[in-house]
């Protein structure tokens, strides 16, 4: 099948200028959610109005929850705290927070649930959060291990503590703490094991629950209390997405460009902030990089590294592999489409092994994004510095960045498009 190609022409010039990241998408979804499970009128504002997000409030509003967007940066949403279960499944596309958020909460309420994707998210596991919630009497099964997902729920939970494996997503985490503050009695989630995909998101979560009235109080390492309070509306402001930041600072140590994006660094909440002096350090980034707690940001750092001066092992990276594509996978494949040897794969582990002479050379490398996000946007980066790199489906962005090749545009980059 032929696809839509779009094909980064290696400016002449530093990029400079301002651009400004859109809002958090993880912020976003999870404020969305308590927004629609408080009682009264909250307003969002900062949001990313994206394809992710779009699809949380469009399953809201299946549910009886107003959701109004007067401007391109703000949600209104007014509820009564409760779910009605929705005419038709939810249909979440490859959102993967409103997809694992949602199978949790709709179990506080009554009534026949089915929590759906597009042909992407039924490929993404959400058995450790199914099994946890059988655990607490949750009627519930989705019998690939995958969604769709059916929850026949019966007002919340029978049992008080969960134990969850947390080794592929933390979202399974998140997903369980939102939900136990809608329960009767105070509720223990604790992790089976210290895995967890990334803890900084858990840290998200529950800034965001204590916005909206939450009482959460972290016990160790590894176990969470949620006292019953439910939500409470709240006016809550959202940071710009950190993983959205990490392309435009990729792009401005690429061409030795001065970027502002209007926050520091030093200012995002975000486990992905953490790559930016990784990202600094560039041509001489760290011989190896763990990924475990930055995750959307190994793309990134994977680009840059076939311009750097040494090889960079990226390790703690296993749960790409089930992201909206395994990205690792993709990633070895697109850096290898630009010159062969260029990555490998070894286990989990990704090897780059760094080129500097790639900058201003032309190849013919079509990037397969296997309908990523994140693949599209890291492999435009080196776009940046070598010509011939055609990004496939490049329209993949809107799932997070929906402006993403405008914003390079307005830095002075040019683009030749190709109709699939």
């Amino acid at each position: 099948m032929n696809k839509d190609t779009l094909t980064v022409i290696p400016p002449a010039h530093a990029l400079t200028g301002r651009v400004m990241p859109p809002g958090s998408k993880s912020i976003t979804n999870r404020a969305l959610l308590l927004a629609g499970l408080a009682r009264g009128t909250s307003r969002l504002t900062g949001a990313l109005k994206s394809d992710d997000t779009l699809y949380m409030a469009q399953a809201l509003r299946a549910m009886g929850v107003t959701v109004e967007e007067p401007d391109a940066t703000t949600f209104v949403v007014t509820s009564s705290g409760t779910f009605n279960p929705p005419e038709k499944p939810l249909f979440l596309g490859n959102a993967g927070t409103a997809t694992r958020f949602l199978t949790a909460a709709v179990a506080m309420f009554n009534g026949r649930f089915v929590v759906d994707g597009d042909e992407h998210m039924r490929k993404r596991p959400i058995a450790p959060l199914v099994s946890s919630l059988a655990s607490l009497g949750v009627e519930i099964e989705a019998p690939t291990g995958c969604p769709p997902v059916t929850v026949n729920a019966k007002g919340g939970f029978t049992a008080n503590r969960v134990v969850i494996d947390a080794g592929l997503s933390s979202q399974y985490v998140s997903a369980l703490l939102m939900a136990a503050a809608c329960g009767r009695e105070p509720f223990t989630v604790e992790l089976a094991g210290s895995a967890i995909g990334a803890r900084g998101y858990i840290t998200l979560t529950t800034a965001c629950m204590t916005a909206f009235g939450a009482e959460v109080r972290e016990e160790g390492n590894a176990r969470w209390v949620i006292a019953p309070t439910g939500y409470s509306a709240a006016d809550y402001l959202i940071e710009p997405d950190a993983s959205a930041a990490t392309y435009l600072w990729g792009a401005e140590v690429l061409t030795k460009g001065k970027i502002d994006l209007g926050v520091a660094a030093t200012e995002f909440s975000q486990p992905d902030a953490r790559s930016y002096d990784m990202i600094a350090a560039f041509p001489h980034m760290p011989a190896e990089i763990d990924g475990s707690q930055m995750q959307d940001a190994i793309p990134t750092l994977a680009v840059l590294a076939a311009y750097n001066e040494t090889p960079v092992r990226f390790t703690g990276i296993e749960n790409l592999r089930v992201k909206e594509c395994d990205r690792i996978r993709a990633l070895s494949l697109g850096l290898n489409n630009i010159r062969p040897g260029l990555a490998r794969e070894e286990g989990d582990d990704l090897i780059v092994t760094g080129d500097p002479a790639l900058a201003g050379m032309t190849v013919s490398a079509l990037i397969d994004t296997f309908a990523d996000h994140r693949i599209a946007m890291s492999f435009a980066l080196a776009g940046l510095k070598t010509s011939g790199i055609a990004i496939e489906n490049p329209s993949c962005v809107a799932k997070t960045y929906p402006n993403y090749w405008d914003a390079l545009g307005s830095l002075g980059v040019n683009f030749e498009r190709k109709p699939g």
